[in-house]
């Protein structure tokens, strides 16, 4: 669920030998599956979605009792955990909230893991042996993914982000190219956008420059480690925010770092529960 390094995915290659694809990702899918990302016209006004401010200050909580106590203006929380109810109480207080689904990968006892056809599966993603990454050339994803942002605004959220969208950049079992990625990425922010959404981007750092026009702010992690924060500066040009975490980094490591750039910064724990530390 959360970053997946290039350099980490490498070193499980050279350990492990060939990806575990599992059965499901042996068996391609049919040619009439694989399409390109379907182009949904949007049927909202420009105006007619929130769009983040640089400098909001945020929470990302996405395990534990959800604490709706903590002082920052957006939440970023699951969007299946976290009930409409919670989602009221955070705009009563005067909060923003971010519904968090997972769309270019496969989590099993999610409400939905059963609407995936087997062949969308791929090889399982490093850090989190549970999951598989999706073949996001096929079309049959979009109605599941549509569900998801559709369950995104009834439960009220304001804007979705949607995770995992680097696929092409990973070993995921099947040959996506960053054309692929970038179609289906952009389809993503227009289901976002035609539901009254805002629509984050999340990592996909080498994309930024062709995706920032399509997405309304910037999710990433651990951007100061990996020395690539600068990547990201052009959402800043564009008025639009970064909100950044940290899990390895002290903050007067890499707050002094991002603070300039005008990120919106945190050090998490990697299991995104409520602790925190803003820059």
């Amino acid at each position: 669920m959360r970053r997946l390094a290039l350099v980490a995915l490498l070193l499980v290659s050279c350990s492990t030998g060939t990806p575990d694809a599992g059965p499901s990702a042996q068996r391609p899918p049919s040619s009439a599956a694989v399409t390109r990302a379907p182009v949904v016209p949007s049927r909202v006004a420009v105006a007619d979605w929130w769009r983040p401010k640089i400098g909001v200050s945020w929470q990302w909580q996405l395990s534990g009792p959800l604490d709706l106590t903590v002082d920052a203006q957006v939440y970023d929380v699951d969007l299946f955990t976290t009930t409409a109810a919670q989602v009221r109480e955070l705009h009563s207080a005067g909060r923003r909230a971010v519904c968090y689904l997972d769309a270019g990968s496969w989590e099993p006892g999610r409400p939905d893991s059963s609407a995936f056809a087997p062949a969308a599966l791929g090889t399982r993603l490093a850090g989190f042996p549970d999951e598989r990454w999706l073949d996001i050339r096929r079309s049959d994803l979009f109605p599941v993914l549509a569900r998801r942002t559709d369950l995104c605004r009834t439960k009220g959220f304001d804007g979705v982000e949607f995770d995992n969208v680097d696929g092409y950049a990973n070993a995921t079992g099947f040959p996506l190219t960053a054309a692929d990625q970038l179609r289906f990425n952009r389809a993503l922010a227009t289901m976002a956008h035609e539901r009254g959404l805002a629509a984050a981007l999340k990592n996909d750092l080498e994309q930024v420059p062709a995706l920032q026009a399509a997405f309304d702010f910037s999710v990433d992690e651990q951007c100061a480690q990996y020395d690539e924060c600068a990547l990201l500066t052009p959402f800043i040009a564009a008025g639009k925010p970064v909100l950044h975490v940290e899990y390895d980094l002290a903050p007067a490591l890499f707050c002094p770092v991002t603070r300039p750039l005008g990120f919106s910064s945190l050090a998490k724990n990697l299991s995104l529960d409520s602790a925190r530390v803003s820059c």
